[in-house]
């Protein structure tokens, strides 16, 4: 049995195989299941039964289209790589102290594909300093941060998944 996941590989927990994306997978079932109950309830409750099995399963497919789109160790060192050239990086701050709030923002605009940053960054306030580790910055320098590495990953969606124009 393996006991040690690789990260960049997204491997199944159970399995080992890669590819695994549990949440982008739940986040479009459940989305697909709701969608195809709705669709089918036309036809009345075997109808609804029926869309959303199907409407589940095509979420599902869909929802780890979007996970796979998003590779933690990509984002991690564009991160590296472009964080001297951002305007809130300053001298006395380090790339360590900025990392958590990047990935806090690149992961949860891959766990909430369909959502705005507006309606989570009050939610990201609130776990910073659960999640932040042992940076040293408070929410207000971590929150330009976390807005890009939720851009970024937004920029790379088809469409304009949150509606704000970009």
């Amino acid at each position: 049995m393996k006991t040690e996941q690789t990260l960049d590989r997204n491997e199944d927990p159970i399995t080992g195989e890669p590819g695994s994306h549990p949440v982008g997978v739940g986040v479009g079932t459940a989305g697909g299941a709701a969608a195809g109950a709705a669709i089918g309830a036309v036809g009345g409750p075997v109808g609804a039964v029926v869309g959303a099995v199907i409407g589940g399963v095509a979420g599902a497919y869909a929802g780890k289209g979007v996970a796979e789109n998003i590779d933690p160790t990509v984002e991690a060192a564009y991160w590296r790589d472009n964080h001297a050239s951002q305007e809130w990086a300053t001298q006395d701050t380090k790339f360590d102290d900025f990392e958590p709030a990047y990935r806090m923002g690149y992961e949860g605009r891959s766990n909430n594909p369909d959502s705005l940053w507006n309606d989570n960054e009050g939610g990201f306030e609130k776990d910073w300093d659960q999640f932040k580790g042992k940076s040293s910055l408070n929410w207000e320098k971590a929150k330009q941060a976390t807005r890009a590495g939720w851009h970024r990953v937004e920029d790379r969606l088809p469409g304009d998944a949150d509606g704000d124009g970009r």
